[in-house]
């Protein structure tokens, strides 16, 4: 059996939304270098609890918390935007707020993976990547 994905960052997504979902608190993913940039992205605008690295055998884990116990997930819903098969790419000027600028998209840009707010500020484009509120 293997672990490869065609898509890491949706396998990301559909392990934190499923985790979430049946009210875990913990969700261990391989890592990839992408994976842990999202992740800590997530965390660092609170939507994450927290982002770990153990280091492993074959390859190296992502712990990743969702929340704390006793606390809601703050996640209530998380999309991947732009997929495999179809790329999304936005300028500057079109990247989309998302509920009215209560939730945040992740943008992969030249300056590497920010949100859309960076963005905009910093007057970079690039491949929308998620949505999360």
């Amino acid at each position: 059996m293997s672990l490869q994905s065609t898509d890491p960052i949706a396998d990301l997504l559909t392990r934190i939304r499923n985790a979430a979902m049946v009210g875990k608190s913990e969700v261990r993913v391989p890592a990839s270098k992408i994976k842990r940039v999202v992740a800590e992205q997530l965390k660092k605008n609170n939507y994450l609890a927290d982002v770990k690295v153990e280091a492993g055998k074959p390859r190296d884990t992502i712990v990743i918390t969702i929340n704390k116990p006793g606390e809601n997930c703050a996640i209530n819903e998380i999309t991947r935007l732009s997929k495999p098969g179809r790329r999304v790419y936005v300028g500057a000027d079109e990247i989309p707020k998302v509920k009215s600028g209560r939730g945040l998209v992740l943008i992969s840009t030249s300056k590497g993976v920010i949100t859309g707010q960076e963005a905009q500020k910093a007057r970079l484009g690039g491949e929308l990547l998620l949505k999360v509120y």
